[in-house]
């Protein structure tokens, strides 16, 4: 048995994590990162973020290629398996695995692959892959163990058409057809995923609308567009039963519904990956879902072990766990970096994408705020013509007195990178955040951000 100090160590290898590390390495410390795998990158790179927006990507390819009205003459409509588009995914993956082990080595902090526990608060035991056994000591530790889908006990996982959002990336056909039980943001993508691969979707959802917390109207666009490609909705549904056959499953509802289907994805709910911790021993009792009560500085009740990303719940967004890790590291080091990770934006990878930050309608007329609206329809903008990506809308919401933005909006191609020309201008100090921003400055044209203007003249012509 080898023993190891260390000023920090962090569990996990994912953004959390490798911020963490990163940031604390660069402020002096001795840093170690322990990770289940044998690479680096974690749940984000290897099963979640990076491999379902590359499937995204490819898929979203096809289809621009397949209605470009340019390529009609030179054949006919180009389709892609499955696991043709995953191969998409794996190159990416390899690239970001040997990036960031590039981090971990120019950075100089060293990483141990095995299954870590806690022994007490200022060590860990590590079971290596060679049965042997290394202790870490360390003064502060960082819990970024990520997530899992959660598995309902009475679902049979093992069965070869049957999925979650991880095992999902094992699937080697192309299903005809197939039904996602959750319509929440993996729901949703992949949804807009296999109908973009020419699959016919079924999307199950337990509540009453898409996305819930979006701003209502964004959320009604979702719907209506993949609707309009195809995709069944079946709204404030739940399961009975899910019963995998040969060439089959079928998925009985509680409202008496059947659906048969070549292959079944359950994507409601997720559960945090800290019950092989032995968080006992440190006197640690995560939530019924796996995950970690922090304070604002990320830490838990126990003053030297801090947690972040999935494994501390909302928002769950690979953007807030690099954050959230630095901030940690910064705390722990005293270098000034600290900052709590609020007013965090939203990027939801359908196809189109959707993208928000601030408040919604629904949240200003509760909270009886005047506020007005500006939209510029995508279909009205030249690049979108030109790009025929002319299906979005971005949407201001502003303060009728001040004008101060309130909350933005996106639906449509790349929302996720329009949306942070507004962000920047939401974030300006001293009356900086204005609609009128968008009004007294010129922007290059053709462009997508142009809609600002287009938006903001539009909601400006609302004020009398």
């Amino acid at each position: 048995m080898a023993e190891y100090q260390y000023d920090l160590v962090v569990i996990g290898a994912g953004p959390a994590g490798e911020s963490a590390a990163m940031n604390g390495t660069k402020a002096g410390l001795r840093v170690a990162v322990v990770d289940e795998r044998s690479t680096v990158g974690g749940n984000c790179t290897h099963q979640g973020t990076i491999p379902s927006k590359a499937l995204r990507h490819a898929v979203h390819q096809v289809m621009q290629f397949n209605r470009n009205p340019m390529f009609r003459h030179m054949s006919g409509q180009k389709w892609l398996s499955f696991p043709q588009v995953l191969e998409t995914a794996d190159r990416v993956i390899n690239k970001q695995v040997a990036m960031r082990a590039r981090f971990y080595a120019r950075n100089r902090v060293d990483l141990f692959h095995g299954h870590a526990t806690f022994k007490d608060n200022n060590s860990l035991q590590l079971q290596l892959d060679d049965n042997k056994v290394d202790v870490l000591k360390a003064k502060d530790f960082v819990i970024a163990t990520g997530s899992r889908p959660y598995q309902p006990p009475e679902i049979d996982f093992d069965h070869p058409r049957i999925f979650d959002s991880d095992s999902i990336l094992t699937l080697t056909t192309t299903p005809r057809n197939i039904a996602i039980f959750g319509a929440g943001v993996i729901g949703c993508e992949y949804a807009s995923i296999f109908n973009g691969l020419g699959s016919k979707v079924d999307l199950i959802n337990p509540g009453e609308r898409l996305l819930a917390f979006m701003d209502d109207e964004i959320s009604d666009a979702l719907s209506y567009h993949l609707r309009g490609h195809g995709v069944l909705i079946r709204h404030n549904e739940s399961f009975k039963s899910v019963e995998g056959f040969d060439d089959h499953v079928v998925l009985t509802l509680e409202s008496g519904k059947r659906v048969k289907c070549e292959a079944f994805m359950w994507a409601n709910g997720r559960t945090g990956n800290t019950d092989s911790l032995n968080l006992e021993a440190v006197d640690l009792e995560p939530n019924s879902r796996g995950q970690l009560a922090v304070d604002d500085h990320y830490r838990t009740k126990q003053a030297n072990i801090f947690a972040a990303g999935d494994v501390i719940g909302w928002p769950s967004l690979a953007s807030a766990a690099y954050d959230q890790g630095r901030s940690i590291s910064g705390v722990i080091s005293n270098n000034g970096t600290y900052r709590h990770v609020n007013d965090i934006p939203t990027g939801i990878y359908t196809i189109p994408e959707i993208s928000s930050i601030g408040k919604t309608e629904r949240e200003l007329t509760v909270a009886k705020v005047p506020y007005e609206v500006g939209k510029a329809y995508f279909k009205d903008t030249a690049r979108a013509q030109i790009t025929g990506e002319e299906a979005g809308v971005l949407k201001l919401l502003f303060h009728r007195d001040t004008t101060e933005l309130l909350g933005i909006h996106c639906f449509g191609d790349q929302a996720a990178e329009i949306l942070h020309i507004g962000q920047a201008i939401m974030s300006q100090p001293n009356g900086g955040n204005s609609i009128r921003y968008f009004l007294e400055h010129t922007f290059n044209y053709p462009t997508m951000a142009e809609a600002y203007r287009v938006a903001a003249l539009n909601g400006i012509n609302r004020l009398f």
